[in-house]
């Protein structure tokens, strides 16, 4: 099993995820470092115009650990007829980008993609965009290699001048997410288009994301910088904020927020449907038509939070947030330097489970087992997603309704 961890491709790294619960099972476990940031993700003409594999140095990191774990896990006891990546967040992008990638064909035999469908699968998204594109005009919030160079001092816009830029001068201004570009080789074609017209490479999936996940970037975007959401006024502000002004009336009475408890919860339910579930729901419509694939969400609404920065400070429960099924699949954890409490039994019992599917599924390419509840692949007739909650998992078929999929975020 090869872990690509996230970090919404400027931060993070392997040392955080302790796999030992996971080796257990009788599996090998490989965590990898690849570039992060403007060093990993920078599209520009002059080093562009090089003729090399050009903007997705990140990606090109994660295949070349592909290969090496190819080459040499027969030494560690390794089978390298059967390798599983799987990643989290920008992890699970990453893992989508390697299936869309014709260069990564042959390196794996199955993939798991935790969470990794925001900004991919809708129309209303335009953040993976082609090379040239990004090294000109940019997307919403990243601005185009030749703005960067100017931020760095390059306004000559020469290859020599970046190459001269300190790294520290490029972290300074990447901006809170980076994103994989189209270009002619490592990926030819958006990652929503390579899935609906089945050229990826066909490995069975397993996939899924958590009921809350946008609760987790409200959590960080208003509370913790002293500025929660309490009014209806505020809530519309936020939903403008996260939408748009020619959408925020309709999310705001589809969303209301005399309907939710706290204004916290309101957000989080249409970034939650809007930026990850229905993506997600796509994602697995698509390759579900190609591939064997089995579809989850995360639903443990009590699942401890990152004790050092949340603890006590929010106005909102997380739920099932953002990075909130880690916990149960790696050992003593800290995600970003955010250490989270004990599982209870029951939660123990769910995590018992999760690594089970899993581990079962790195072996066999099916999560199932005599041990534990029967997960059936998907199904676009029926719809069927695995419920990860505690302390069973169970079939659930209301995720589309639930999450205001057909109803609303695929209608434009």
């Amino acid at each position: 099993m090869f872990w690509i961890h996230g970090g919404s491709l400027i931060r993070g790294g392997s040392n955080p995820y302790d796999p030992t619960r996971l080796a257990r099972n009788g599996v090998i476990v490989v965590t990898i470092n690849y570039r992060l940031g403007y060093l990993g993700f920078f599209a520009h003409p002059a080093i562009d115009a090089e003729d090399h594999l050009s903007g997705n140095y990140g990606l090109m990191d994660q295949q070349l650990a592909l290969k090496w774990v190819r080459d040499n896990i027969a030494g560690f006891g390794g089978n390298p007829d059967r390798i599983t990546i799987f990643g989290q967040s920008a992890g699970g992008q990453s893992v989508y980008a390697q299936l869309a990638s014709p260069l990564a064909e042959g390196l794996f035999r199955r993939a798991i993609a935790e969470s990794g469908s925001y900004v991919s699968f809708q129309d209303y998204f335009n953040f993976i965009v082609p090379l040239t594109t990004a090294e000109t005009t940019g997307t919403m919030g990243v601005p185009s290699g030749t703005a960067v160079s100017d931020a760095v001092g390059c306004t000559s816009q020469t290859a020599s001048c970046l190459r001269a830029v300190s790294a520290s001068a490029f972290i300074a201004i990447e901006p809170a997410t980076l994103y994989p570009f189209i270009d002619d080789a490592l990926l030819p074609q958006s990652l929503g288009a390579a899935f609906s017209s089945g050229q990826f490479n066909r490995v069975p999936v397993l996939t899924g994301t958590n009921h809350d996940e946008w609760r987790y970037f409200v959590a960080l975007q208003y509370d913790l910088v002293g500025n929660p959401i309490l009014t209806a006024a505020q809530y519309a502000t936020a939903t403008a904020a996260l939408w748009g002004t020619a959408l925020q009336s309709t999310v705001l009475a589809l969303y209301p927020y005399a309907n939710y408890p706290t204004g916290g919860e309101a957000l989080g339910a249409s970034g939650t449907d809007g930026i990850f579930s229905c993506p997600a729901r796509n994602a697995i419509r698509s390759l579900s038509n190609f591939v064997t694939t089995y579809a989850y969400e995360f639903n443990d609404e009590n699942a401890p939070p990152p004790q050092s920065a949340f603890g006590g400070s929010l106005t909102f429960p997380l739920g099932a947030y953002h990075i909130s099924e880690l916990q149960y699949l790696f050992t003593e954890t800290s995600f970003f330097g955010l250490p989270t409490a004990p599982l209870s039994p029951s939660q123990q019992q769910l995590s018992d489970a999760m690594i089970s599917y899993w581990t079962q599924f790195a072996k066999t390419g099916n999560p199932n087992s005599s041990e534990q509840p029967a997960w059936l692949p998907y199904s676009t007739t029926t719809d069927n997603f695995q419920s990860l909650m505690s302390p069973t998992p169970a079939p659930e078929s209301s995720f589309d309704a639930d999450h205001r999929c057909s109803t609303f975020w695929n209608t434009f």
